[in-house]
């Protein structure tokens, strides 16, 4: 009987599984990507729909704190730095809260954006920027809350349409193009870093490759960084593998006095042990 009883469980539970029921939702997810020059933007967010009703003034009322959507907060993410009509805003993800009011909003980058709804209040401590927008009347409805990106022609800038009913609000977004720019020119004129040779380096001893072009590489990553031990730790290996262990024992012992003056105790008690086998 309990046998019984166990089987009739266990195909119940695989009934119910199999039994859900799926149905669209009322204001379905959405995610829109922007790259504005070199940096990506995104925006995470439900979009509820008008289906008749008054929005601004009444669904959403004036003067209080919106999250901006439904369900979940609306999750704004930049991958850099950026502007928002001037102001400074950090890379990272923030909710998008709002205050509408007839003639303007009030639009918060929030630092707590994993909750649903809006706070009762805003959290000054939380609050990354809050800047004003002009609400500007659309001559068609927009059935489905929106949020969209435009006058990207320039590169390095781009405007931020928040949409719905017959009401629009922009934000103006200001990239460091240049800056970024500038910096990856710069970095790839100037050729590789000392990591970059390390790495390589590092890459052709641990696959038995040509060690003669990885002590090539190393030398040249522990010239650019005299004081990095485990750089020099690295290139006395190598010159040990190479068969020089006269010069390996030398590198090693400035390998052992960085890592001394770093207090790396690992790195002393390898070095010492290599000086002490290669000595042999």
């Amino acid at each position: 009987m309990q046998f019984k009883l166990t089987i009739l469980t266990l195909l119940c539970a695989v009934f119910s599984l199999q039994a859900q029921i799926q149905t669209p939702q009322p204001s379905p997810a959405a995610k829109v990507t922007q790259t504005i020059g070199l940096t990506e933007v995104s925006v995470e967010y439900s979009r509820p729909a008008m289906r008749g009703r008054t929005i601004f003034g009444d669904l959403v009322p004036y003067g209080k704190i919106w999250r901006t959507g439904a369900n979940m907060r609306t999750k704004f993410t930049t991958d850099s730095d950026l502007k928002i009509d001037g102001k400074e805003l950090k890379k990272g993800t923030y909710a998008i809260l709002s205050i509408p009011n007839s003639d303007s909003w009030d639009i918060v980058f929030y630092t707590e954006y994993q909750a649903g709804g809006a706070p009762a209040e805003l959290d000054e401590s939380k609050v990354a920027l809050k800047v004003s927008a002009k609400t500007m009347p659309m001559d068609y409805p927009m059935e489905n809350f929106t949020f969209g990106f435009g006058d990207l022609a320039d590169g390095v800038s781009g405007k931020m349409y928040i949409m719905w009913e017959k009401t629009m609000v922009m934000l103006n977004i200001d990239t460091p193009t240049d800056e970024m720019a500038v910096k990856s020119i710069e970095s790839a004129m100037a050729g590789p870093s000392a990591n970059d040779y390390f790495s390589a380096a590092s890459y052709y001893r641990s696959s038995g490759k040509d060690l003669n072009q990885a002590l090539e590489w190393v030398s040249k990553a522990v010239e650019m960084n005299p004081n990095a031990f485990w750089m020099s730790r690295q290139k006395s290996l190598i010159q040990a593998d190479l068969g020089d262990k006269e010069g390996a024992i030398a590198t090693a012992k400035v390998s052992l006095a960085a890592s001394e003056k770093a207090g790396n105790d690992d790195y002393i008690k390898m070095n010492k042990e290599s000086i002490a086998e290669w000595s042999k």
